[in-house]
């Protein structure tokens, strides 16, 4: 009779055509159904990580170590005067230098075309010419190196996924700054090579204003790679180690300090703006008057009429006169940068004693963030000596060149102790969160102890029990 049943059972189920799937065997709608459960995963995780590689942040590290050395190589080009040697923009064929003696006649006769060649250097050899072109030919060199090591492997990193998203967009929009960086120096290059492009009977040099947006940009360049290189090996760290990220971020969410981020904050823009300062003086070489320090002639500052002329105006009723002199006239420019240079050196000095003397922030501040704040200190009193050497000697090409590294390493400095008395970013804090949730890490609130904790462990343990009862 059991037979029977299970027979018909076998019959009725063949005869209306369902077929019973034996267990443990995978038919094609039950894998089409893993399919797009994977898929619906894979779509709702997204295509870039949570977190990116250590690998790119060593990659964006390089990166800005490349771009400090051709900031410090793009000064030494200013300094010899080699950077209007080149004349043409060529950024394919322009990789190899000349090659034969009818390559090298031809680039001369283009520089002996120039402002530069006609006023200055009228008596030039070939050998002296070629000395001043390979300096030229290396920082484009540099330049385009520094544009294909950074594009390439972006590429490779977005594509494998290596990155977050949040990080592959900065990434992109480092990789545009690199492009834009390039047809800045050759916007910056022409401005030297017309005649029309400065007053007539000057010094044949670049734009000031266009030399500073190619260092200002250089800046920004490094300051976003070391920047987010930084923040990705913060993010490892703290993600690798759970019981010192809950410490230092306690110390970090603690109201006292958000005064001292604020004045970080304001120190890396005020140092920026001094480096961009000292970008106007070496374009406009007002560095090579007022030889003296701290005074300029008979006191601290130069008569009024030398600092607001009417030389500098570029319309008859002299109403450009207020903005033209802080940009134009060497004398004014340089009391400017005596001006930012000494600011930023008395915020730096004003840091380091609300750091050391308030009590409130010095039981507060993580042990690296005060380290960062003695380097800030140390290189800030390396660039003043510097800055101050550099006047005193007329600016010879050793200390100048120093002197420029300096402002870029000050802020470098400035740029890490903001990344280590920053609080992490939104996604970094989701997924401290969540691994302080899957450790049964309860983060503290600034101020809370240890044992008000257990306490509220203990309560949230206990009430279920009591709901029971």
């Amino acid at each position: 009779m059991r037979a029977f049943k299970s027979s018909t059972r076998r019959t009725s189920s063949t005869a209306s055509g369902v077929i019973a799937p034996e267990t443990g065997s995978s038919s094609p709608l039950s894998s089409l159904s893993k399919s797009i459960g994977q898929n619906a995963r894979k779509t709702k995780t997204g295509f870039f990580p949570n977190k990116s590689e250590k690998l790119v942040a060593y990659w964006l590290l390089g990166s800005a170590a490349s771009v400090f050395g051709i900031v410090v190589f793009g000064g030494l080009t200013r300094l010899t005067e080699s950077g209007l040697s080149i004349t043409e923009w060529k950024p394919v064929t322009g990789s190899l230098p000349p090659t034969t003696e009818e390559d090298w006649e031809s680039e001369f006769n283009k520089y002996r075309s120039s402002p530069e060649f006609k006023m200055l250097n009228p008596n030039m050899s070939m050998s002296e010419f070629k000395s001043i072109y390979y300096m030229e030919w290396a920082h484009r060199l540099w330049g385009r190196f520094i544009g294909l090591s950074f594009a390439i492997p972006a590429v490779y990193f977005i594509t494998r996924r290596k990155v977050s998203r949040p990080m592959a967009l900065r990434i992109t929009a480092i990789a545009g700054l690199i492009g834009f960086q390039g047809v800045l120096g050759w916007w910056m290059v022409k401005s030297g090579l017309k005649d029309d492009l400065f007053a007539t009977g000057s010094h044949p040099r670049v734009s000031q204003y266009r030399l500073v947006a190619h260092l200002g940009t250089a800046f920004l360049c490094y300051s976003a790679m070391l920047w987010n290189g930084l923040a990705i090996l913060r993010t490892h760290k703290l993600l690798g180690n759970l019981q010192v990220a809950e410490a230092s971020l306690r110390r970090l969410r603690n109201p006292r300090l958000r005064m001292f981020r604020s004045s970080v904050g304001a120190l890396a823009v005020l140092t920026f703006i001094t480096a961009m300062s000292g970008g106007l003086v070496a374009g406009l070489d007002a560095g090579l008057i007022y030889n003296e320090f701290p005074y300029m002639g008979l006191g601290l500052t130069p008569p009024k009429s030398e600092l607001f002329s009417d030389f500098y105006s570029h319309t008859t009723d002299n109403s450009d006169v207020w903005w033209r002199n802080p940009l134009e006239n060497p004398s004014l420019v340089q009391l400017d940068h005596r001006i930012l240079a000494t600011t930023t050196f008395t915020s730096v000095m004003a840091l380091w004693a609300y750091s050391r003397f308030s009590r409130n922030v010095r039981t507060t501040l993580p042990v690296t963030a005060r380290k960062g704040v003695h380097g800030v200190v140390g290189f800030v009193f390396l660039q003043v000596v510097l800055g101050i050497s550099t006047l005193i000697y007329l600016v010879p090409l050793p200390l100048a060149s120093a002197h420029q590294a300096g402002s870029l390493a000050l802020l470098s400095y400035v740029l890490i102790l903001g990344s280590r008395s920053w609080l992490p970013n939104r996604r970094v804090s989701t997924l401290l969160a969540k691994k302080f949730a899957a450790a049964g890490i309860t983060p503290k609130r600034p101020g809370q102890s240890s044992s008000r904790i257990r306490k509220q462990r203990n309560a949230s343990k206990a009430a279920p029990k009591a709901a029971v009862v």
